[in-house]
């Protein structure tokens, strides 16, 4: 008798967890790549005006992340994640008519478009009042950006756990978790152009509108491995493995309708090594997202198209991210170790890299192209990383606690990226207006050299307080 042949349909889940975390990118990008070249200028932002933005997306997104993670706990995942990408899609599109409202609140005029809106704007003499007002507004349209996006995660890595074994996480986790990057990377080599030729406004819409394409795919796509009619018995076999294994199949359909409330998760150590991994290191990749494209025109004085080559290059080499996810299942399968022994040891390897952080600007006297390329790297060790601590949750917690622990540390991870990038604009307004000099630097290179500096060891610190709370392996088993 021929034995069932195991079919790949999870994969085609992965890839649609790949291209919403791609869209995800995309949506958050498209602000970093216009507002020093068009939106800045039209609205006389400055690097604090941007930094405020940033900070408060972050702080947006941590709050949401806490909720993101109840939601799709309580929604499942095939409806949460069609709330999530159908409100950050919204988000995104709305941006576009900031400088209407901008105009409406300044002068009345409401029914004008875009070209009518900068003419408006541009007679106004209170710049202070442009300012605050289209700051205002941007920052509306990134909390509904936030709220929308603080989905993607909680339902990807619950959808992950739902369809591949403990083995596979990792490696799945770090092939939807590159879409990250294939945004980042597509972001430059779009963004700028569309706003070049149709203005920055038409960006925000045309990026947008990307997110109700997939919701439609979505729809008919997904469902739970164990009723699709297109996950065959051994594949279902080799999805419930671990389950099966531990005969804790009760766990897997998840019969109880017990809720798993935010007091419950913070009594484990797990869940607060997760959180500080996040605080620790989720703010350096959002740096590095929101604050490349200034940076390359700050210092090196290229504008969105001169710089779409070098952010190209950047994010591609971050795509060497994906032996994040095959280094821990060498070590499980060839080791003989567990999942989290090799998660931690896959970590403690990647966190080495971002200290090449430290020679960034050092060396960026003698072309753009080392601090693009140890950015890509320390970029590529954030997203092997990212994979990692991601995995861990599923390794510990039973399915029904997933989502909500991701919120906790998506909720830590977001507040350390608001702490980044608030410092950061005030930083750099502050080096560049008083001429700071720090360590043979000057200006705002002296201030890129501090947050260089402070990216390069986060990762050791946040890897040295997860492996104390949490030295060995230990499943929570009581939720």
């Amino acid at each position: 008798m021929n034995q069932e042949k195991i079919g790949k349909y999870r994969w085609t889940i992965c890839a649609m967890l790949f291209f919403a975390t791609t869209i995800n990118y995309l949506d958050r990008q498209v602000l970093s790549l216009t507002w020093k070249e068009f939106i800045a200028p039209e609205f006389h932002w400055t690097n604090n005006d941007y930094g405020n933005i940033t900070a408060l997306f972050s702080i947006f997104y941590a709050v949401s992340m806490l909720f993101a993670g109840r939601f799709v706990d309580r929604m499942d995942t095939k409806k949460g994640f069609l709330w999530a990408i159908g409100v950050w899609s919204i988000g995104a599109v709305i941006h576009a008519f900031c400088g209407i409202a901008t105009s409406g609140i300044l002068t009345g005029e409401w029914f004008v478009g875009f070209e009518g809106a900068k003419e408006a704007i541009g007679k106004v003499s209170d710049t202070s009042l442009i300012i605050s007002t289209s700051v205002s507004l941007f920052i509306f349209a990134r909390f509904v950006l936030a709220v929308g996006e603080a989905g993607n995660f909680p339902a990807a890595i619950k959808a992950t756990a739902e369809y591949f074994p403990k083995k596979d996480r990792a490696f799945s986790t770090s092939i939807f978790n590159a879409g990250a990057t294939v945004g980042a990377l597509a972001a430059p080599l779009t963004i700028p152009f569309i706003a070049a030729a149709y203005g920055w406004e038409m960006s925000f819409i045309i990026i947008g509108a990307l997110g109700f394409v997939w919701m439609g795919f979505w729809i008919f796509v997904y469902q739970k491995p164990e009723v699709h009619p297109k996950v065959n018995a051994a594949e279902l076999a080799y999805i419930q493995q671990d389950i099966i294994a531990d005969r804790k199949l009760v766990d897997y359909v998840e019969v109880s309708t017990t809720k798993v409330s935010f007091k419950d998760c913070f009594r484990y150590k797990q869940t607060w090594a997760f959180a500080a991994g996040k605080f620790m290191t989720d703010g350096v990749w959002w740096f590095f997202l929101f604050w490349m494209p200034a940076y390359l025109s700050s210092v090196y004085g290229m504008d969105s198209t001169q710089s779409a080559l070098p952010l190209f290059i950047l994010y591609t080499i971050t795509l060497l991210s994906i032996i994040g996810g095959w280094l821990p299942t060498y070590f499980v399968e060839k080791k003989g170790m567990n999942p989290y022994a090799g998660r931690m040891k896959s970590m403690l390897i990647f966190a080495f890299f971002p200290l090449l952080a430290l020679l960034a600007q050092p060396l960026g006297y003698i072309t753009y192209w080392i601090p693009v390329i140890i950015i890509g790297i320390a970029g590529a060790a954030h997203q092997a990383w990212s994979a990692n601590i991601f995995s861990t949750i599923g390794d510990m917690f039973p399915k029904k606690a997933i989502a909500t622990v991701t919120g906790i540390g998506g909720m830590a991870g977001g507040i350390g990226a608001m702490i980044i990038n608030k410092g950061s604009g005030v930083l750099f307004d502050y080096a560049g207006q008083n001429q700071m000099v720090f360590m043979g630097f000057k200006g705002e290179e002296a201030g890129y050299f501090i947050i260089f500096s402070i990216c390069a060891v986060c990762y050791l610190i946040g890897w040295t307080i997860m492996k104390t709370l949490v030295p060995k392996y230990r499943p929570i088993t009581d939720l």
